[in-house]
């Protein structure tokens, strides 16, 4: 198989050399399309590839990175953005899948690691599609948060992409983007209702972002994974805003489309622990560790509600109970999945200066 790396990129000068250095022996020609730097970036590209071209920007995502597509010549086609890396273990990993890739398989999903612990290990992960067949079905969709529908025949590969975000971004344009297509009168689908609210959410409009979500919920139309997402975002609108026994019924509606997710459970149990009720806080975190995994279904993963958050909550929830010795096991569990974890740490250090006074 030969790829192609197709990469759309603005004012990239602090992160493109470091992207393109973990990516360029990995693939076969590089495409850079610029949509108006103003910086080095243009420059940069050059040392890696000649197949650099401009397009005029018309705040649209999928245009853009359609145009860079469609420059691709090889195989199949890849994206990444400026600020991924992509690290050893999984540059290596990919190597052996172009090697040993079954020449049916048109789309390959990848994890992409968005967020990360002390020792840079992910809490935040989910698959996307990441490289597909060069075939005439590869169409990006979508202003915002673009994406191409996986066709044919699919295989999750054990490769991540690690995203490692640029210090400084404008956490309003995303919304504006959105904001603009409701200004021209533009219907949203049901993905971009979803991630419209969740811009509304991030920019602390939770009043807006609540309505955003009920809408998208009592569409009907959204994907599940969507619509499980929704169920907790809309909580936390509801808890940001003081409506604690909306935000409850919130989280309880998810299970309307799916076993409970530990990201869920977590959420409940903290949702008990803040009314001081410690008993449903406890099952609800004891479900949490119950929970499978829902990785290749594109769920968005938070590593941390598979293990280490509910363990360190059951900690401090023994802890108020008075039960110290289930309360240090549980923080020791804690401990082995992220033993530089500040929490662990303290809960350390805080039991064994409790035991001394005994």
């Amino acid at each position: 198989m030969t790829i192609s790396l197709c990469m759309i990129v603005k004012n990239e000068e602090e992160v493109l050399a470091r992207c393109l250095e973990t990516a360029y022996d990995l693939v076969d020609e590089i495409i850079i399309v610029d949509t108006g730097s103003t910086d080095k970036t243009r420059e940069i590209a050059l040392q890696f590839t000649e197949r650099v071209y401009d397009f005029e920007w018309i705040d649209h995502f999928a245009a853009a990175r359609n145009f860079a597509f469609s420059k691709g010549t090889c195989d199949y086609l890849m994206w990444l953005d400026a600020d991924d890396i992509i690290l050893p273990e999984d540059a290596q990993a990919l190597r052996e899948l172009r090697t040993n890739l079954d020449p049916a398989v048109d789309t390959i999903m990848m994890k992409y690691n968005i967020a990360f612990d002390e020792q840079g290990k992910p809490t935040f992960t989910y698959y996307r599609e990441r490289i597909i067949r060069n075939c005439g079905h590869a169409k990006w969709a979508g202003a915002v948060h673009e994406v191409i529908t996986p066709f044919g025949k699919i295989i999750h590969a054990p490769i991540a992409i690690t995203h490692r975000r640029k210090e400084k971004t404008d956490a309003q344009r995303n919304l504006r983007l959105f904001e603009n297509l409701l200004k021209r009168g533009d219907t949203l689908s049901p993905r971009e209702q979803f991630y419209y609210a969740r811009e509304l959410y991030y920019n602390a409009r939770y009043q807006d972002a609540a309505q955003a979500f009920e809408q998208f919920l009592n569409d009907g139309l959204g994907w599940i994974e969507n619509n499980i997402e929704a169920c907790r975002m809309l909580a936390q609108c509801f808890s940001a805003l003081g409506e604690h026994e909306r935000a409850r019924q919130a989280l309880l509606l998810s299970f309307h489309y799916d076993a409970p997710r530990a990201e869920i459970c977590c959420e409940l149990g903290y949702h008990y622990f803040m009314q001081k009720q410690l008993e449903p806080a406890i099952q609800w975190y004891k479900s949490a560790l119950l929970a499978p995994r829902k990785e290749t279904s594109g769920a968005f993963t938070l590593e941390e509600c598979y293990g280490y958050l509910p363990h360190l909550q059951l900690c401090v929830c023994y802890d108020k109970l008075g039960q110290t010795e289930t309360a240090i096991a549980h923080n020791e569990q804690a401990g082995k999945l992220r033993p530089q974890s500040q929490s662990y740490l303290h809960n350390k250090k805080y039991f064994d200066e409790k035991q001394k006074n005994i």
